[in-house]
């Protein structure tokens, strides 16, 4: 029996599956490190866990250690930290440091939540990424800038996926943004060459360095469209067969990061670029599972719970690659107008009737919830079907027949 720590700092929908998938893993014991008490995880995870400890900033390092420590004194000796929030990454690999636990270290860590840095180390070992600068005054900024043709991206320099990023076409954007986001050393500016192609991730499986299982899926549109159109309702398609060689290109450049960024057990969510040339960019990796869903998508297309695929990982060090059976894909809903709340929802029971046998999961929204939620919007569906024409014609049914109105 092997004792970890999940640390969870908030009750979110997406980290509470990985949590109950961690303590749904035979041969493990989970204690919780929250930022919230055990009652806000529900009486279901409050009866098989371990063990719990609060804590007042679980990002910070430090009180990451204290509270390994003091769980470990009512649970018994803790052999590892686990956590899925990109945040985390480096506070969990500083406190392992700081513990002597095993699992991924500081430099690690550093080059995929350090953007600037991960590019750097991508390029040093011949990855092809875009062009950057981490301009620590306006000058550096202004100098790359005179290097690559607008548009251009800024992005924070330990961003987490398209959060806090926006894309520069003009040279009165640019002012905007510089006046905006002004660089300073103690808070650098990332500047990135902006690459126009179709963007996709490949989310994979390291186990002791060595890359055993890997799939690609599609975003249409990219991400950073959807952040600045809040309109969009988006797509992510994962297709039947990703076997073929028009994705060998991807599987070698991921590899190549993965290798070059120092993965050694975990899944990690890689976002790519394919040119119309066919030639690949590699956009950015995090260190942990995907979000937006992706994870759910996963299991549906392999008929494999990944979530507690990644726990046996992480925790047993385990893994046995699952075969794709499926293609599947996820519409999300997003509210337009102006306004706080749901107020109304068309052309649901339409979209039901002609897509319903294919939906095998969704949250819909409701009228009265927040139009919070983000670039995934106010709900999701997710389909599934041997054939991914069928599932591509059934996201775009959805897409185009679901209004959610905010008022």
């Amino acid at each position: 029996m092997r004792t970890l720590a999940f640390v969870l700092p908030y009750v979110f929908d997406t980290s509470l599956r990985f949590l109950r998938a961690a303590l749904s893993v035979p041969g493990l014991r989970v204690g919780v490190i929250s930022s919230e008490p055990l009652r806000r995880f529900g009486p279901e995870i409050a009866a098989q866990v371990a063990g719990h400890w609060q804590v007042k900033n679980p990002l910070e390092a430090q009180e990451l250690v204290t509270a390994t420590r003091g769980l470990s004194k009512l649970i018994g000796p803790v052999e590892g930290l686990l956590g899925v929030l990109e945040e985390l990454q480096v506070p969990l690999a500083r406190a392992r440091e700081a513990l002597s636990l095993p699992g991924m270290n500081v430099e690690t860590a550093l080059n995929f939540r350090d953007k600037a840095q991960m590019k750097d180390v991508l390029r040093a070992a011949g990855v092809p990424c875009a062009r950057h600068c981490l301009a620590t005054t306006e000058a550096e900024a202004r100098a790359f800038l005179k290097e690559v043709d607008l548009p251009v991206v800024i992005k924070p320099q330990a961003g987490a996926g398209a959060r806090n990023t926006f894309r520069l076409d003009s040279p009165e954007q640019v002012d905007d943004a510089l006046r905006s986001f002004p660089p300073r050393p103690e808070r650098p500016t990332l500047l990135e060459e902006f690459v126009v192609g179709r963007e996709h991730s490949f989310d994979s499986v390291c186990l002791g360095g060595e890359l055993l299982w890997a799939s690609v899926s599609h975003y249409h549109p990219t991400p950073l469209e959807v952040l600045q159109n809040d309109w969009i309702q988006w797509c992510v398609l994962l297709p039947r067969d990703v076997s073929g060689e028009e994705y060998a290109p991807i599987r070698e450049a991921g590899a190549q990061a993965l290798k070059a960024l120092g993965m050694e057990t975990g899944m990690s969510h890689l976002e790519w670029f394919r040119r119309k040339d066919g030639s690949v960019v590699v956009s950015e990796v995090a260190a942990r599972p995907p979000g937006a869903q992706i994870t759910s998508l996963l299991s549906y297309a392999y008929d494999r719970d990944m979530y507690q695929a990644w726990a046996r990982l992480v925790g047993a060090e385990a893994f046995d690659p699952p075969q794709r059976r499926y293609a599947v894909g996820a519409a999300y809903l997003r509210g337009q107008g102006q306004g706080d709340r749901v107020v109304g929802i068309r052309g649901l029971e339409r979209a039901q009737a002609e897509v319903g046998d294919l939906v095998v999961e969704a949250k819909l929204p409701r009228v009265g919830q927040s139009s919070g939620g983000g670039y995934e919007g106010q709900g999701y569906a997710i389909v599934r079907h041997p054939e991914t024409e069928v599932v591509e014609q059934a996201l775009q049914t959805i897409v185009r027949r679901v209004r959610v109105e905010l008022g």
